[in-house]
């Protein structure tokens, strides 16, 4: 029975899975899109719209944790002055999912993951 398995493991421990996703997030916010593997792609999309939803608030609060979730300055910054204001609309489903089919190397399936415009 899975009961309360609501998380991928993603092959890695616990600082180490919240460290990549927030490196991940981060450079989504700054590029845009970003290509990854399709578990690594929905496993991102749970920890980005949840970091678009805080910012859209923009309080000091909201910053702060965004700041510890994700340590990075341009991307922060991109967030609360950029795509935060260009969400305030839009309820929720900020991102976008295309499958790529599979990687050369290890036959691994790719996917695209984008912000909504």
């Amino acid at each position: 029975m899975n009961h309360r398995m609501n998380l991928r493991r993603l092959g890695r421990f616990g600082s180490h899975r919240r460290a990549m996703l927030g490196n991940l997030a981060a450079s989504l916010f700054v590029k845009g899109s970003i290509v990854t593997t399709v578990t690594r792609a929905k496993e991102l999309r749970r920890v980005a719209e949840k970091l678009i939803t805080k910012a859209k608030s923009g309080t000091l609060a909201d910053r702060r944790l965004v700041i510890s979730r994700m340590p990075h300055k341009e991307a922060v910054t991109v967030l609360f002055n950029v795509l935060a204001p260009r969400f305030t609309e839009r309820r929720g489903g900020y991102t976008r999912i295309v499958k790529m089919g599979n990687r050369v190397g290890d036959a691994s399936p790719m996917a695209v993951i984008q912000l909504i415009e």
